[in-house]
Formats: structure tokens, C-alpha cells, sequence
């Protein structure tokens, strides 16, 4: 049986104008489908989370955030063990932020902040100190880039196929050519295809798998030269170039991180 967290709702008023929680998920938790009064910001470290609101589905590493407007109804599920904080706005304050579900770049300055929060477990900062911290992760999350989500997902019935194989293999090396054959349409179609439905090219997609697989691998303590080569690399400088692309930070940093 997996493991079930109940988060407060919308039926619950707001201790303060920003207030934190902070759990342990064990592996396999779900949080049922429920919304809040309030904006949230979902951030986690050690794993992924898989939300779903408004039909859509987001998949978030540690180094994006899932901000859920108020009134939105939504529901999440962690495969492995994570540490869960979620940064919770009144409206009033939350208004800077997209009026949408979506992805926020955490930069390490906002993540060395939640850290530092999280271990002094601040659930409504009292010192001016404390609030200052708070109006600068704020500052520094709304900076961040806003993504719809980091790995799309289509019922397109050409798409679908490929989307369903990188999910089982990430690191398939299957090009958009075999795709097409496969499939019996065009390379060019294909290409179109995924830019309109998914908003990315299919080189696009593939790397943003392989980021995310490389995450786990990382976790695993498989060395950076595994990762590269797992990930069908020939040496360790593109992998690193790919990491860096989606953060600012390199692998080896990253494995500190989790140590």
C-alpha cells in the first residue's frame, strides 16, 4: 500500500501571508488530488515529482519548482524518497507569479535558502533576518525561467510511440530517421510534429530524457564517466555540456550535493 500524504486544503485558512511545510516522503507517496486557497510553490531534492493539474502532467527534478495557482486542483505521486517544502503565498502576494501551472527554475542561491529553512525548519519567518531570506527566494524564484513542463506529453497518435519509449529507455538512441519509418510518415513530419505539439525539437526531447535518467544514475553512484557512457556518449565533455544546460552546475557538483 503506498504511502498517502494529506496536505492542508483549501478549507483551512493560512497561518500567515507566506508560510513553508516540510516532509519526508517515503518512496511511492501519493498526495491526492486537492487544491488551496493560496498560490504554491513546490520544491523538492533527492528525486523527481510527478504532478498533475488541469489534465496536464509535469515532471519536476530538484532543480525546478511547480508553482500551482490557487483554486487549482491537483495531485502528485514521488517515486523515490524526496524532502518536500512547499512555499505557500496568499493571493495578494502571490499575483508575480504565472497565473498558470508551471515550471520555475530554482537557482542555487533559492535552494541554498530552502536549505538553510529547512534545516532551522522556519515555517513563518519571525526575525527580519528570516523575512528578508523570504523576499529574496522569492525574488530569486520569480527570476527563474517558467517552463509549461519539462517533459511534454501528447496523445498524437505519431508522437505517442516515441514518447512511450523514451519513458521506458531514456537513453534510446533511435533517430527521428528509423522514427519515421517506423511509422510510416516522414522524417520532416515528425520533426514538425513534435515542434508544434511538444514545443521542442525531437534532439530537444531526447536530451531532456537523458538529463532526467542521468539524475537517477547519479543518485545510483554510478561515476560520471558511467553516466556519459550509459547516456551513449563517447566521453564525458558532452554529457556535461547537456547537464549544464538544464542547470547551472556540472555532474560532480551535483554528486557533492547528495553526499
Amino acid at each position: 500500500m503506498h504511502p498517502v500524504y494529506h496536505p492542508l486544503n483549501s478549507e483551512q485558512a493560512p497561518v500567515a501571508d507566506i508560510f513553508f511545510n516540510y516532509e519526508a516522503f517515503l518512496p511511492n507517496t501519493i498526495t491526492p488530488k486537492h487544491s488551496h486557497i493560496w498560490g504554491q510553490l513546490q520544491l523538492i531534492s533527492g528525486g523527481i515529482m510527478e504532478l498533475h493539474a488541469a489534465g496536464q502532467r509535469f515532471l519536476s527534478p530538484s532543480q525546478y519548482a511547480i508553482w500551482v495557482p490557487a483554486g487549482v486542483e491537483h495531485e502528485s505521486y514521488t517515486r523515490r524518497s524526496i524532502h518536500y517544502c512547499s512555499l505557500n503565498i496568499v493571493a495578494c502576494r502571490a499575483q508575480v507569479f504565472p497565473d498558470e501551472t508551471c515550471l520555475l527554475a530554482v537557482t542555487p542561491i533559492a535552494q541554498a535558502i530552502v536549505n538553510d529553512l529547512r534545516q532551522r525548519q522556519v515555517r513563518v519567518a519571525q526575525t527580519d533576518a528570516d523575512k528578508r531570506l523570504v523576499e529574496v527566494l522569492i525574488d530569486q524564484l520569480i527570476l527563474g525561467q517558467a517552463q509549461p513542463q519539462f517533459l511534454p506529453s501528447s496523445t498524437d497518435k505519431l508522437l505517442q510511440p516515441i514518447l512511450q519509449q523514451l519513458e521506458l529507455e531514456p537513453a534510446s538512441q533511435i533517430s527521428l530517421k528509423s522514427w519515421a519509418s517506423e511509422l510510416h510518415t516522414t522524417e520532416r513530419t515528425l520533426a514538425r510534429r513534435c515542434q508544434d505539439r511538444l514545443g521542442m525539437s525531437f534532439t530537444e526531447l531526447r536530451q531532456r530524457h537523458k538529463f532526467i535518467y542521468s539524475l537517477q544514475l547519479l543518485r545510483e553512484g554510478l561515476s560520471i564517466k558511467e553516466v556519459a557512457l550509459t547516456l551513449g556518449y563517447n566521453q564525458t565533455s558532452p554529457y556535461i555540456v547537456m547537464f549544464k544546460k538544464y542547470v547551472q552546475y556540472s555532474p560532480e557538483q551535483y554528486r557533492r550535493q547528495l553526499a
